[in-house]
This record gives C-alpha cells, structure tokens and sequence, in this order.
C-alpha cells in the first residue's frame, strides 16, 4: 500500500499538535498520544508490531516496560507535563543494552507532551522541539515510512579483517603450487577451527594452543599436524586410539560432513604459520558466519567468479530484502499472537514448520541470514513461552527451528560447502543466545540433521547413489 503525500502528512501533524496542546497526564493519555502520533503517517500499531508497554530487562538487571517499542523503528518514552525528561532518556538507553541488535530502534523519542526530543540512535545526534512545532519537522521521521531511509548495520570491521586473513594465507598457498579442492576445503576447515575456537565449540583457544605449541617454527609440521586434528574431529571419542596425544584427545568430534573427506596437505613455510597464528588473535567469536560469503569471493579466481555469477551480498542488503519478503510479516504475527498461549503454539508450530528454498545460494549469505532472523523470532516466542518458569523446561524441546528448514541448490561444490558450514556455525550462535536467554547451556554436538541431505548441497548430492543421472 503506498503511503500517503508529504502534504496529507503536515496536515494531520497540525490537527495532531493541535489537538494534544496542553496535555500533562501521562498515564491517563500516553497511549493515545503516540497511536495518534502513529496515525499521522497512516500507520496501524498493531499491524506493523508496535507495542505499548513493552517489558524488558534493564542493563541493571531490573524488569522495564518501554512506553512504545516498534522493534528496529522506534522507541519512545514518555513523562507527564513537567517531567524529568533526562532521567527519562538515560532510561531508554538501559533498555537498548539488552536489546538485540536485530530489534536495536533506528530513533528514540521523548516527550513531555509539550516537547519532543528525537535521538539519532546510530549517530546519538539529539534534536528538540515544541509539540506546535511537529509540523514543522516532521520529516524527521521519515524512517518511519520510508524503508529506504532505514538504518541496516554496516558490516562489523572484525568480517573484513578475517576474510582479509583467509584470502591472504589462501595467496600464499596457491603461489606455493596447492590449488584446487584441496585448498577451498583445507581453508573452509581453518575457518570452522578459528570460529570453534572463540565461540565454545572447542575448549577456549584449544586449536590456537596446538598449532603454537605443538608445530615447529619453521611451518614444516604445520601440514600434517593439521591433518591429524581434521581426522580426530571426524572420529567419535569411543573410536579414537587409547593412545592417542591428549591434547589431541581433548578436541570434539564433530561430524557434519565438513572433516569426512582425506585431503592432501600442504607444505607451510614460516610465514604461512605465522600468518595462521596472527589470525588465531582475532576474537572469531564476534565473525558472522556471511563472513564465508566474502572468503568465498575472495579465494575464487576473478576470472572463473565472473562467470559462475558469484556475487557475495552482504548482511544490510539481505535484511533488506528478506524484512518486507516475509519477516516483518511474522513479527506482525507473533505481536497478533503473544498474550494468547494457545495460538502462540500454533504460530511457534508456523515457524518450526517453514521452509526456505534459495535456488542459486552461492555461498548461502540469505540462508545464512534468513536462518539466524527466524531463530531470533523463535527466541522471543520462547521468551513469553517460558516466562518466570526457564527453569522448568528443557531448552532441546523449546527450540524446534532448526537448519534443516534451509535448502540450497548450486552447481559447484566448494560454495554449497561454504553455505553448509555457515548455516551450521549461525545455529551454534544461535544456540549460544538461546543459552543466555534461558539460563540452560546449549552445544548441539556432534552436528546432525534430520533428513539425508544437506543444506545448500549441489543438486546431484539430493539424489540417492542409484538414482544419479549416469553420462551419456
């Protein structure tokens, strides 16, 4: 539905001014006040998922309830005629502390009714008016209405940096004549050991640890002690040697497809291990897992990339497409559903029953991304689900979306790899913030899926062995 003139606009903030001039009781007219401040942009509260009165926890630990929160729009708070206006807005900020980044409000609005204070929450810039001036400037909130002006976050400097690594030490082994399948997995594995490193997957620096301590100098053992850690990471405890290095014995069996394959292993030199060892520095617990999009794009050679299509999107881009697509519809849903338990179930059952095809996923960016905003989205059903009694379930039978939920189809195998072990790191993140949330740790290890294939697989690896179409 387009939205209505810029003219139509300034003529409803004018009745809108007029009409609250010299209001002062905050409690008994607050809600009034923003629906109608809402309504001169033609905008319906509950159908685009605003809410009155929402509850959150302060950064001081203390339940809070936010005047009106329109989750990655607006937050606003009001005070009666007169009010502490700055106690008000040191307020909303102990709300955004806690606060996802996904629902993190592009602006916050405090007013007293006879004024508004507008904040810039990207730039903190702050800008204060009379209410009989609301026409005046009400332009400043066309993010409201207009998605192109809306605040996506920029991509996080931490990705740069960890593509800039990988692409770096892939230069380097390629120069040394080790090419190929072998690279693009040995490099896909190297993330997923950097990443399980920070992130819990792995004891706390266990990987970064071994290679310091345990290869020599000089890089020539760097190879084949590599090697060694892939294939204990395919083996079960209950199968590895009784004799096997303990600090070896320590690493997790992990499963997943990502460490089934034997790969010939290359020849370090010095530098390549210290480059290996400067980008175990970075925390790749804070790398989202799009990150692999942009290795993908930076390993392939140019030539070869251009002609696949191979193009890697980034993080504000997907949100872009993928909020208006469908996932601000569901927040309408569940902002519909969430004080009814029984048609919460129904819509938590919606969720867990959804199924996203990205037919040329590449490297899985909207896989990638389209997953980690529906668990977001799941998380927050199981937050009301579960309020005042975490303790009392099981946080295995609370989250049901799960990877399986994604498919892919693409032609090549070293991306759909890529996008498997993405879609695979995003759920261990994912799963992390379910652990905060509920109070229960979460680690679903060894990595499974509940049906044969994998997510994001090259359309071959969807057929059974006799059914794969032979060559003519």
């Amino acid at each position: 539905m387009p939205r209505i003139s810029w003219n139509e606009i300034q003529y409803r903030a004018a009745t809108f001014a007029a009409r609250w001039n010299g209001e002062t009781y905050e409690k008994g007219e607050s809600q009034s006040f923003w629906s109608e401040f809402l309504d001169i942009f033609e905008i319906d509260r509950r159908r685009h998922g605003a809410f009155f009165e929402y509850a959150i926890k302060k950064g001081s630990g203390k339940q809070g309830f936010i005047d009106l929160f329109w989750p990655g729009k607006l937050l606003a708070e009001q005070k009666s005629g007169g009010g502490d206006t700055a106690r008000v807005k040191l307020q909303a900020y102990e709300y955004l502390e806690t606060m996802p980044d996904h629902d993190l409000p592009q602006a916050i609005v405090v007013s007293d009714f006879a004024t508004f204070q507008l904040i810039d929450t990207r730039t903190n810039d702050s800008f204060s008016f009379p209410l009989a001036d609301v026409p005046k400037h009400v332009r400043r909130f066309a993010f409201l209405v207009d998605d192109t002006s809306r605040a996506y976050p920029e991509e996080d400097p931490v990705n740069r940096t960890a593509a800039e690594n990988m692409a770096k030490l892939h230069n380097q082994l390629e120069a040394n004549r080790y090419t190929g399948r072998d690279l693009e997995l040995l490099l896909v594995r190297l993330v997923f050991c950097l990443f399980a490193d920070d992130a819990q997957i792995f004891e706390r620096n266990l990987f970064a640890n071994y290679l310091r301590n345990r290869t020599q100098p000089d890089g020539s053992d760097l190879g084949p002690r590599l090697g060694k850690i892939f294939e204990i990471l395919n083996t079960p405890r209950d199968d590895r040697q009784t004799t096997l290095d303990q600090d070896l014995q320590t690493f997790p069996y992990i499963n997943g497809g990502l460490f089934d394959d034997t790969i010939r292993m290359p020849d370090f030199t010095s530098k390549m291990r210290r480059d290996l060892l400067t980008a175990t520095l970075l925390d790749w617990s804070k790398v989202s897992p799009a990150i692999f999009g942009s290795m993908f794009q930076g390993v392939m050679d140019a030539t070869l990339r251009r002609n696949l299509g191979a193009h890697y999107t980034s993080e504000k881009y997907i949100l872009r497409v993928i909020k208006p697509l469908f996932l601000d519809d569901l927040y309408v849903d569940f902002a519909r559903v969430k004080d009814t338990p029984r048609e919460l179930r129904r819509f938590h059952d919606k969720l867990a029953r959804l199924q996203f095809l990205d037919p040329a996923c590449g490297s899985g960016n909207f896989l990638v991304i389209t997953y980690r905003e529906l668990r977001r989205l799941e998380h927050k059903v199981v937050q009301v689900q579960t309020r005042g009694q975490k303790s009392l379930f099981d946080v295995r039978e609370l989250l049901r979306v799960n990877v399986d939920q994604m498919h892919g189809i693409e032609i090549e195998e070293f991306p759909s790899l890529v996008a498997q072990t993405a879609l695979w790191l995003t759920d261990h993140q994912m799963n992390l913030e379910a652990s905060q949330m509920l109070g229960q740790h979460y680690v679903r290890l060894p990595l499974t899926s509940q049906r044969q294939h994998r997510p994001c697989q090259r359309p071959d690896h969807r057929l059974g062995r006799r059914d794969r179409p032979r060559s003519a």
